[in-house]
């Protein structure tokens, strides 16, 4: 048994329970001026601050990180390589906004056009490659949204590869945080992209809008976005420490203020919690007697890791225990459910875990 843990046993008989003390995740006072944000740690999913992450806004350009997603996609299956090129049409070339400035009727690589829409936001860039996957960019849309349901995404719609304004184009911010970690969690290869901040094509040379990768945040992607109807909006993932955190933040009404605002989020999201690892996955946990069997005791183990994203100050409110009956009547064997191991933190539904 594990030396942080204290076997103690209750007043029924046969029952024994595991408690130890943890961090609990009260309700900790955050606020924003963005009308839209939520704030998620990468590794466990704990959902550290939210504000309407459910409400439909427009996403602006943090729509190209769902059309970046198609081209890494079709480089993992191998549909596609860095050195392919796509066509530039007039519709691409004509296409008002941010942009690569793409040559008309040119022939742009894969890579510089993935470029194009991280660093410079190329508004030409996403139609290029809309065009070049799809055929066109309403059939790209479709596929987007395909893709989108898929990663269960399902608050979300998209009628185009540059986040133009449209009404039926729309997302959240809650699934804007899941494309970005499925993003970083599927296309390592790829992801350094995210955290170039500058790239000269036709030579123009321009800067990464991204205001937290220019601070010592440990930020290393993703997407801004602006429009009037949206106001300014942040898609970024930082790491400190060897822990992820992924923010999205949007209706904000200045880009300063934009920077303002991701830099103290994640600096409060880092500062204030922490990640505990309580098990590893096959670890034993206790052991259970064995009434009429080979041997007199079976370890209790769970089956993934469990590890706690909690706030560092906050201690002896989490309860962890291991609820079963013993002894257990053989025969037993491996892979059958003995006992329960329930997590009980202060404020949230108790988690219970098979072992």
């Amino acid at each position: 048994m594990r030396r942080d843990l204290i076997l103690i046993k209750q007043t029924k008989p046969l029952i024994f329970a595991i408690l130890m003390t943890a961090f609990s995740t009260p309700g900790l006072a955050l606020e924003t001026l963005g009308k839209q944000a939520i704030l998620v740690e990468a590794k466990t999913g704990a959902v550290l601050f939210a504000k309407n992450p459910d409400e439909r806004m427009p996403p602006s350009s943090m729509s190209k990180i769902m059309t970046v997603y198609k081209v890494f996609e079709a480089l993992k299956d191998g549909a596609l390589s860095l050195n392919d090129t796509f066509h530039v049409s007039e519709k691409a070339w004509r296409k008002s906004g941010s942009k690569m400035f793409v040559r008309l009727n040119s022939r742009v690589k894969v890579e510089d056009l993935i470029r194009g829409i991280i660093v410079q936001s190329g508004n030409d860039a996403t139609i290029v490659v809309a065009e070049g996957l799809a055929g066109s960019e309403s059939a790209f849309a479709e596929e987007l949204n395909d893709t989108a349901r898929s990663l269960g995404m399902n608050a979300s719609n998209f009628t185009n590869a540059s986040g133009w304004p449209d009404p039926d184009q729309f997302t959240t911010a809650r699934d804007l945080a899941r494309l970005a970690l499925v993003t970083i969690k599927k296309f390592p290869e790829y992801y350094h992209y995210y955290k170039e901040k500058t790239f000269t094509y036709n030579g123009i040379k321009q800067g990464n809008r991204n205001p937290t990768l220019y601070r010592k945040l440990g930020s290393d992607g993703l997407k801004t976005g602006h429009t009037q109807a949206a106001g300014y909006g942040l898609t970024t993932s930082a790491v400190r420490n060897g822990r992820r955190l992924v923010l999205v933040i949007n209706g904000l009404p200045s880009s300063k203020a934009r920077s303002v605002e991701s830099e103290r989020i994640l600096d409060w999201g880092f500062r204030v919690f922490e990640n505990y690892a309580f098990f590893k996955a096959g670890e034993t946990v206790t052991e259970a007697k064995v009434w009429m069997g080979r041997q007199a005791r079976v370890p209790l183990v769970i089956q993934n890791d469990l590890t706690l994203t909690l706030p560092k100050k906050i201690r002896r409110t989490t309860k962890v225990s291991v609820l079963f009956q013993e002894p257990v009547p053989a025969p037993v064997r491996k892979g059958d459910r003995l006992a329960t191991l329930k997590v009980a933190i202060p404020g949230q539904k108790i988690r219970e875990l098979p072992l």
